[in-house]
């Protein structure tokens, strides 16, 4: 056939050309020579200049040409203005090509925006790992701010509410270090951010006017801002602060699902920052009561000396079920009262108790010398408290007699204290007695004991007699034990006994788990001690 035979077929509008000019996707016959042979009526709306003779580069988009030139078999893709085609070659013998184009527009605005959500699941992922990892409030707002500033915006701001006009503010550039400060600003100065940190809802960025940002919000040198997003910081019941997004004037200016997803952002942020302010709000709390529970610091009192140690349950505990106490006398020659006790149970519910059983017994102290009335007035108050719990304690009165140091014992369904005399002769009181807060009575005997110069007594809780550990992990210290250990200490100083005992425990324990641990010493002091001169020449004894 020829060529002009071939061209005059396919002009003819038989059925095939008419289904090929009415095609409803574009399609172009392209020639061996690169020229536009033939366009569809789709093809010609799509591309205006598609017309026969033309070469192909002149007629679509680069892509569309670049594909031809390379002769690639496997469908490309690209824009047309708004819209976006895939190209799908076929190839004739003759080197003719037909590209068959599909308005694939929808399809790639649904995976651009699957991307995108992914993208934004994954950063609202990694932002709750972040802003969970720290119960620090300063923290939580440098995460956020540093977040908002790499991946919503060009600069951001963080506010936590605080009484008055001074603020603790958060800020970052994209780029740049984040910085926390406290300044004295008015949030009224900026339109809708009084309300944000009162918690209520945004306003639309579109509703804000760039030009009435305040000095104080705008990063120092930056270009003009274009846009400002203001997003309240939810918290727990109350609002965590607000969120301020900032972009320059030169980048898009924030669309209606970038403001939502900067609110589930925020939603995220003021969790965090929420759940950091009450956790420093209890710790501040459960400081100030620890303060009162920790046992005090011993010294000498009224010519007798004094020492404690105490090791709660878990390293991680400062407060427990055990506690002592001395209390100086309240008249001039009246007795000192030292008490050490252990409430049953550990933690923080046991140290609720042992608080109210230090007041209590402070409330008592004019009827030191009367300890079964103490003992008596103090099971009576645990009855009738809500607390289903018990204790058991030793009552300790001393008074400083020439040398000599005057003891009554009482124990209240606990161990019997301990008398270290200076020929390493180790004693137990004769005292004894039911716990405290279990029966309607509480009956004790009271032991009178003499401490001569240089001797001690030792009161303990079972934290140091029943702790676990030796060698093979699961032996019990025991009385035995403590019994030798305390005969080492003869003549030592009261707190030189109590280092002494708790070294010996502590090792016996290792790292294993154990109950709390409570010993108090009472001494006598010797009639000489040694001395030195200007803290650095050796020591000598004086009398």
């Amino acid at each position: 056939m020829t060529s002009a035979h071939r061209s005059a077929a396919v002009h003819a509008h038989t059925p095939a050309d008419l289904a090929w000019s009415g095609a409803p996707c574009p399609a172009l016959l392209v020639a061996p020579d690169g020229a536009v042979e033939r366009a569809n009526d789709a093809a010609v709306a799509l591309f205006p200049r598609a017309r026969p003779g033309v070469p192909l580069a002149e007629a679509v988009p680069p892509w569309l040409a670049e594909a031809h030139h390379e002769r690639v078999t496997d469908p490309a893709g690209g824009p047309v203005g708004e819209r976006v085609f895939e190209a799908r070659p076929d190839r004739h013998d003759d080197g003719r090509v037909v590209w068959w184009l599909l308005d694939d527009t929808v399809h790639r605005r649904a995976e651009e925006e699957l991307r995108t959500e992914r993208a934004r699941t994954a950063f609202l992922t990694e932002a709750s790992n972040q802003l969970l990892s720290s119960l620090n409030l300063d923290r939580c707002m440098d995460v956020t701010v540093s977040l908002a500033a790499a991946h919503l915006a060009d600069a951001a701001l963080v506010i936590a509410p605080s009484s008055g006009r001074t603020l603790r503010v958060a800020r970052c550039t994209r780029g740049g270090a984040s910085s926390l400060s406290w300044e004295t600003v008015d949030p009224d100065e900026l339109p809708g951010l009084a309300e944000a940190l009162q918690g209520f809802p945004p306003v639309p960025s579109r509703w804000l006017d760039p030009a009435l940002v305040p000095a104080w919000v705008a990063p120092a040198g930056s270009p003009p801002l274009g846009s400002v997003v203001i997003t309240p910081l939810p918290g727990h019941g109350i609002p965590a602060g607000a969120l301020i997004l900032l972009r320059h004037g030169g980048s898009e200016p924030f669309s209606g699902p970038e403001e939502v997803f900067a609110r589930l952002f925020a939603a995220r942020a003021g969790a965090a920052m929420s759940a950091a302010r009450t956790y420093a709000e209890q710790a501040s709390i459960t400081e100030t009561l620890m303060r009162e529970l920790l046992p005090p610091p011993l010294r000498q009192i009224a010519g007798v000396e004094y020492a404690g140690g105490y090791r709660a349950s878990h390293d991680t505990e400062r407060v427990g079920g055990d506690f002592y106490d001395v209390h100086p006398a309240i008249e001039e020659g009246g007795p000192t009262l030292a008490v050490l006790g252990d409430v049953c149970g550990k933690g923080l519910n046991a140290a609720v108790l042992t608080g109210k059983i230090r007041n209590t017994l402070q409330a008592l102290l004019p009827m030191a010398d009367d300890h079964q009335r103490m003992i008596s007035l103090l099971n009576s108050a645990l009855l009738n408290s809500h607390h289903a719990r018990f204790a058991t304690l030793v009552l300790a009165s001393a008074v400083r007699e020439s040398s000599s140091v005057k003891l009554r014992l009482t124990s209240a369904g606990h161990a019997a204290p301990l008398i270290v005399r200076t020929d390493g002769r180790v004693e137990e009181a004769p005292t004894h007695g039911t716990l405290v807060g279990a029966l309607p009575q509480a009956q004790a005997h009271t032991a009178s004991v003499t401490l001569a110069p240089g001797d001690s007594c030792v009161m303990f809780t079972d934290g140091i007699t029943e702790a676990r550990g030796g060698p093979l992990g699961d032996g019990i210290f025991g009385e035995e034990r403590l019994r030798a250990a305390l005969a080492d200490c003869a003549g030592m100083p009261a707190q030189a006994v109590v280092d002494h005992v708790q070294m010996l425990a502590s090792q016996w324990v290792g790292a294993g788990r154990h109950d709390d641990m409570a010993v108090v010493v009472v001494s006598a002091p010797r009639t000489h001690h040694l001395s030195a001169v200007n803290g650095h020449t050796r020591g000598r004894y004086t009398a």
